[in-house]
């Protein structure tokens, strides 16, 4: 119970402080050191397990979303000792004051954080979603029928069945089928923590941008990426859209986050590891040895226990319940059920789809791309072919977001500086870190593949494939992420083809034994025309 008390206390301390500009970088490690001295210092007691009571009435705080001040804080007392006027260290304390509140305004967003992978984290849904995921059941049950009193183990969600059968009608999309949503005998299947977990911390943010026009492909800004002012030591985070609404990159970012590690917390036994040794493994090299289970593969293991439709129903659920709480919301008020239930079908599908489907793409920024020497020209969109190289050099794989990007800025000093090209010469490059790299990206001429530069995109793996094979997931990637997301953004058309560089250029690329399982893949030709 102890990690329960800390990031209680973690919480208190964010919604207490005033922001205040900290001169520390705003990176994950100092957020991971500001639990670890928590953890050295409070005291919580083992029976009742958190010392929230005690920081948020004290304070005269509370969260200022009705979900997490409802779910959250009507739980059972806690009694903790008192940590003293100042808990933490004074540079760790004004950091943490700074990344207080996750918000969006004059194109810059507040409260995040720049994680070891090179994704961009905002602090607030990660602990909240953590905090949630340690609360258990009375929390991640969503249950809509203890307003006024602490929800007890016993409550449960409604009986949705009468509205939910006609919502695959109401999708405009209701042809394409929502993988894993059903069971064999037709029935809904049980919502997963992780799903229960995000529509705590998704609701609002997630679902309030649909309600201007349910109809609308894609909210302004979703999943909107930005920019530090300097990796080394980030201080400022530009938005790259200033049009972006609160739900960012960083923002899914962290929400995810906080549920697939709650997740994991739910499932372990008791007592539960400090939460600084949990996120410190979370954001390196995986959680108890786990390569696969870390920050830079959070879309996918999401995918994994999330679906569209199952999503949506807790969604729904916490609109229902959010409504209740603030009767006058104004987006809110008016609605029916089945008006909220339609908007939570969309926005869930839109998370799934355009999140959790698409490959995590680092924006030029993040590498420390140099300027484009001259003026791009702009691609007839959509592209009808896909090139696919491999780097050769550098001959190994990257694995780490600190080798990827050191390999993307020689990658571009080797083709501005020796071959005198204008960029780097690939639209993407995939490391084998999770990651995708934006080079000259979807909508500008390349300097891939000689002709054919205006046709196709190229996408390089970083290696050299003549006697080896890529990682699984950078597979998966270029075969089915990366192609499925061009299409859906009418970017790539959809009986677009597939071919090696060696079919359309003298070269060996992208090496035999890639070439090899690339003619075994769907979209794959023998030739361009």
């Amino acid at each position: 119970m102890k990690s329960q008390g800390v990031l209680w206390v973690l919480l208190g301390l964010l919604l207490w402080l005033e922001p205040r500009t900290a001169s520390l970088p705003l990176v994950m490690d100092f957020i991971i050191q500001a639990l670890t001295e928590l953890e050295q210092k409070i005291l919580v007691t083992q029976v009742n397990g958190t010392a929230s009571a005690w920081i948020l009435s004290a304070q005269d705080s509370s969260l200022h979303n009705p979900l997490h001040r409802h779910l959250l804080l009507k739980t059972e007392n806690h009694k903790a000792t008192e940590l003293g006027p100042h808990p933490l260290s004074p540079e760790i304390q004004d950091l943490i004051s700074e990344v207080a509140q996750h918000d969006v305004r004059d194109g810059q967003e507040y409260g995040v954080v720049l994680a070891p992978d090179g994704s961009t984290v905002a602090v607030q849904p990660l602990l909240v979603g953590l905090e949630a995921g340690l609360q258990g059941h009375r929390v991640v049950d969503l249950p809509l029928n203890c307003l006024a009193t602490p929800c007890d183990a016993g409550d449960d969600l409604p009986d949705v069945g009468a509205i939910w059968p006609g919502l695959r009608n109401a999708s405009p999309d209701a042809s394409i089928p929502d993988v894993g949503a059903t069971l064999p005998n037709g029935k809904t299947k049980a919502s997963t923590i992780v799903e229960r977990l995000l529509a705590i911390t998704l609701a609002g943010d997630l679902s309030l941008p649909f309600f201007h026009s349910p109809q609308t492909r894609s909210p302004p800004g979703l999943g909107t990426e930005g920019c530090w002012d300097q990796l080394s030591a980030p201080r400022v985070f530009t938005l790259l859209n200033p049009k972006a609404s609160r739900l960012t990159m960083a923002f899914l970012n962290g929400a995810l986050d906080g549920a697939l590690l709650a997740d994991h917390l739910n499932q372990i036994h008791k007592p539960h590891p400090p939460l600084s040794h949990l996120l410190r493994q979370y954001y390196g090299a995986g959680v108890a040895g786990d390569p696969e289970f870390r920050s830079n593969f959070r879309r996918r293991n999401g995918a994994s226990v999330t679906s569209a439709l199952t999503l949506a129903q807790q969604v729904w659920g916490a609109l229902v319940l959010l409504q209740k709480l603030e009767l006058g919301h104004p987006q809110l008020k008016n609605m029916s059920q089945e008006q909220l239930a339609q908007v939570a079908t969309y926005a869930s599908k839109e998370f799934t789809e355009a999140f959790l489907g698409c490959p995590p793409i680092h924006p030029r920024c993040r590498w420390g791309a140099a300027p484009y020497r001259g003026r791009p020209t702009p691609l007839r969109l959509p592209l009808g072919f896909l090139y696919v190289h491999h780097t050769y050099v550098p001959s190994l794989p990257c694995t780490t977001f600190a080798l990827c990007e050191a390999d993307m800025r020689s990658m571009q000093r080797f083709h501005q500086d020796t071959r005198g090209w204008n960029d780097i010469g690939y639209s993407f490059v995939v490391g084998s870190d999770g990651y995708v790299y934006e080079g000259r990206g979807w909508h500008w001429v390349g300097a891939h593949t000689l002709r054919h530069n205006s046709r196709g995109f190229g996408v390089a793996f970083v290696g050299n494939y003549t006697g080896t094979l890529p990682s699984e997931a950078a597979l998966l990637t270029v075969r089915d992420l990366l192609p499925s997301c061009g299409i859906r953004a009418g970017l790539l058309r959809p009986d677009y083809k597939l071919l090696g560089h060696r079919q359309l250029v003298h070269s060996d690329c992208p090496g035999n034994a890639l070439f090899s399982l690339l003619s075994t893949w769907p979209h794959f030709t023998a030739t361009e025309n």
